[in-house]
């Protein structure tokens, strides 16, 4: 997963750098989605309601 948001993230700066700003928004908005995905199930983890085993 962190994997995914890492790729996502270099693929907007390339596509920032590049003058395509389409796929670089769409790029950086599957990487905040996938940010806040984790960072739920992060606390869900923290919380104790959810268990990793």
């Amino acid at each position: 997963m962190l994997s995914w948001i890492l790729i996502l993230l270099v693929v907007a700066a390339v596509a920032g750098l590049l003058g395509l700003s389409t796929l670089s928004g769409l790029a950086m908005t599957g990487a905040k989605v996938l940010i806040g995905f984790v960072l739920v199930v992060f606390l869900l983890v923290i919380l104790g309601i959810v268990s990793i085993a």
